[in-house]
């Protein structure tokens, strides 16, 4: 069976944009088509300046989320990246494999490097490094997908290229991955800049659906959306990204189509009205699972577990066999 690797940063709390982005399709499309693995990527967390037991707890919430969100242990697995040791032992492997002049290319590391820069901080080495241990975490398992969004996109192409490296240095060692892209993936916009992704690290939370909002809380954030001059509910993402915005949501949320669903309102207010309903209704099951995994932690524990230990067995071999590739010493 084809073997999918997917991972999710605990950099904040879990979002609507995540949900529909990404977490959906894990729990309705993923599971059940191939061998899939589901990581909390915690170590990726630490690239920039963090607080520890605000790390544990994200970690945590993040992993309960998928549980909630559908994700069944039976058919998958779930684990926390810091838990197998494989990910940091094969990520050296790979700096030694990569060179300064890929990484710095990395269009993410452009990008968060100048805003830390900008903010007057310094930028961690793993910030841009970090590329090569998300190559380890996919290569590791011997991967045959990574379902990634347009973003990450750069990133397995560079786990492509040091896979393919590596096997022509030192022999065939690592399957050679491809991206994935989701055939429709909601792409869900910030509330208050309709030009901006919904990020669930960003310091302005008024146009952020998280998962764990409450209903009222929902509601209120939908209805305050920025909206567009002029008061025609149309379809038009260049012209009216706010009022796009929501339709794209209510779609996401109703199985509709942005366009079509446009025709039915003169307002802006039934509009807004509309999408918070879809949204609280689609987020309450999940909001509810939470709710029940957070009230038995050792299930939670138990399936995390379970999750390191398959996930160590399948990532040692391969792991080991790059070690002898290069030319290290087995432990006696």
């Amino acid at each position: 069976m084809t073997r999918s690797f997917s991972g999710i940063k605990p950099t904040g709390h879990l979002t609507l944009g995540n949900y529909l982005g990404a977490v959906r399709q894990w729990v309705e499309v993923d599971q059940h088509q191939a061998d899939a693995l589901f990581s909390v990527v915690d170590l990726h967390a630490l690239t920039v300046d963090h607080e520890p037991a605000r790390v544990r707890r994200l970690s945590r919430q993040a992993a309960t989320l998928l549980l909630a969100a559908g994700l069944d242990p039976a058919r998958c697995t779930v684990f926390v990246q810091s838990h197998v040791d494989e990910h940091t032992r094969l990520s050296y492997l790979l700096e030694c494999t990569a060179t300064d002049g890929e990484m710095r290319r990395m269009i993410q590391y452009k990008e968060k490097s100048a805003r830390e820069r900008a903010a007057g901080g310094s930028v961690r080495l793993s910030l841009l490094t970090y590329p090569v241990l998300m190559a380890a975490d996919i290569l590791a398992y011997g991967a045959h997908e990574v379902p990634v969004g347009d973003d990450q996109a750069q990133h397995v192409e560079l786990t492509r290229d040091l896979a393919v490296r590596f096997n022509q240095r030192y022999g065939r060692t690592f399957t050679v991955p491809k991206a994935v892209l989701p055939a429709v993936a909601a792409r869900v916009m910030d509330l208050q800049d309709p030009t901006s992704k919904m990020g669930k690290s960003h310091a302005e939370t008024a146009g952020i659906v998280y998962l764990l909002d409450e209903a009222e809380v929902v509601r209120k954030k939908v209805m305050r959306a920025v909206t567009d001059s002029g008061s025609d509910v149309a379809y038009d993402r260049e012209a009216q990204p706010g009022v796009a915005n929501l339709l794209e949501m209510l779609a996401a949320c109703t199985d509709g189509k942005p366009a079509e669903l446009a025709e039915g309102y003169t307002s802006y207010g039934a509009l807004k009205k509309d999408t918070a309903d879809a949204v609280v209704e689609l987020l309450r099951p999940v909001r509810e699972r939470h709710a029940e995994l957070c009230a038995d932690p050792g299930y939670v524990d138990g399936v995390l577990r379970e999750g390191a230990e398959r996930a160590r067995g399948l990532a040692r071999p391969i792991v080991d066999a790059a070690y002898a590739a290069v030319g290290l010493m087995r432990p006696v």
